[in-house]
């Protein structure tokens, strides 16, 4: 048979090529880059962590993009097309320009089998490596060590927040885990860590390898009012910036480690503080805490385990009063939906546990079943839940939120939360138009 024509029938070439889907290695993904001669010329940044990484992806692209620099970013997952995951010049390439690119590397590899992950990124990294850029943004999907983006030393590592995810492939706890992340430094490197408690490992292993720290509270710090928010790090300060254009309080914390990272790599990649405001104030991202104004409100946010849907728990408490709150739900059944339900039980009177197109998702039965245990331990907690709440399930995302659609008063308030598939199946749907059939 012979090669691929089209972005989908490389994909399901890429889906039967290896005996398992997740490989923890990097020695296989090296050689084929190696033999397909991938190198960038321009600064690399890889953003490694657990949650925060996609916001910090946007955010250097923004500033870099702001600075007049011709900028590469490879982000993951896509939330409705697979283009989305690689981007040149703030855009996402065109599937007709990736099929060279699967070529090159079906030629490279020979008879070794590559992961459908390990394959598509060096798709993207030979697309990105010939593209003429300035700047390049590496997203890593898993841990750090054995993730495939590693195969490329970074100019400037960034770690995120850490917390407990992918534990069966990264250890039991975040020292464990960090010191998987932390595996992207380079020796003499910067490093800038974003979370403001770094597992221990973190800091040991950047002394281990010789890489040029920068942590948030010793060699950068940011402070703000309800107006403005000033960053000051390694002989530098901005005063009165506007507040990030993704929305969040946990969005300082990135934009604060996106700034020290430039600030590191000043020498290679000047950006003046007017490409910071501009970059910071017009970063758009959907998915993260993207809320849709209307009757009712919708709420957008990949938000999947418990570090990051606490967060979200916060920022829709901050949103201020709704007389009732909807929330359409889908989860990989590996994910800690035990741990994260209870965040967002006390804010929810109507749950839409929602099926996912993935072997891997939880039933829409067992979310419910989740919803229901979460409610009697924040009730035994002593906690207030509201007293009367109906739990549904559906086939999909676009069920789910028709339903919650159908129920919801215009001055409600809708929560789409949980896998990327949830809420890419949402907006590959569209999202609905809102006239609320309680308007007329």
């Amino acid at each position: 048979m012979g090669l691929p024509t089209t972005l989908e029938g490389w994909l399901a070439r890429c889906d039967g090529m290896h005996p398992v889907a997740m490989d923890l290695s990097l020695e296989r993904t090296a050689e084929v880059a190696r033999r397909a001669a991938i190198r960038f010329e321009a600064p690399v940044f890889t953003v490694a962590g657990t949650n925060g990484k996609g916001s910090t992806c946007a955010m250097l692209e923004s500033v870099g993009l702001a600075a007049g620099f011709k900028v590469g970013c490879y982000q993951k997952p896509e939330l409705v097309h697979f283009e989305e995951r690689c981007r040149v010049g703030g855009a996402p390439v065109a599937a007709e320009d990736l099929l060279p690119h699967f070529e090159a590397i079906e030629a490279a590899r020979g008879d070794i089998t590559l992961t459908k992950f390990e394959f598509t990124t060096l798709v993207m990294a030979r697309l990105l490596s010939l593209a003429g850029l300035e700047m390049v943004i590496l997203e890593v999907g898993l841990g750090g060590r054995f993730d495939a983006v590693n195969v490329f030393d970074c100019d400037c590592a960034i770690l995120t927040s850490i917390d407990l995810d992918h534990m069966e492939w990264l250890g039991p706890d975040r020292e464990s885990i960090g010191l998987e992340k932390a595996q992207v430094m380079r020796p003499g490197r910067p490093a800038v860590i974003g979370d403001p408690l770094p597992p221990q490992t973190v800091i040991d292993h950047a002394a281990r390898v010789g890489a040029d720290l920068w942590l948030v509270g010793r060699d950068f710090n940011h402070s703000g009012d309800r107006q403005q928010w000033n960053w000051a790090g390694r002989g530098r300060r901005i005063a009165g910036m506007a507040y990030p254009g993704l929305r969040g309080a946990n969005q300082l914390l990135n934009a604060s480690a996106v700034i020290a990272a430039f600030e590191a790599l000043r020498e290679r990649l000047p950006v003046s503080m007017q490409a910071i405001r501009n970059g910071l104030a017009a970063v758009e991202l959907p998915g993260r805490f993207q809320v849709v104004p209307g009757q009712p409100t919708l709420v957008l946010d990949v938000a999947h385990n418990p570090q990051a849907v606490a967060v979200l728990a916060a920022n829709l408490d901050a949103m201020g009063f709704f007389p009732r709150s909807h929330a359409v739900v889908g989860a990989m059944r590996d994910k800690d939906i035990a741990g994260f339900l209870p965040h967002l039980v006390p804010l929810i009177d109507t749950w839409h546990c929602c099926a996912l197109p993935s072997s891997r998702a939880a039933s829409p039965e067992a979310l419910a079943d989740a919803v229901h245990a979460a409610r009697n331990q924040v009730a035994g907690e002593g906690r207030v839940v509201p007293p009367e709440v109906a739990v549904r399930t559906h086939a999909g995302p676009v069920e789910g939120l028709a339903a919650a659609m159908a129920a919801a008063d215009p001055a409600d308030r809708i929560v789409i939360f949980g896998s990327f598939l949830t809420v890419g199946g949402v907006l590959k749907a569209g999202l609905p138009r809102r006239g609320a059939p309680h308007l007329g």
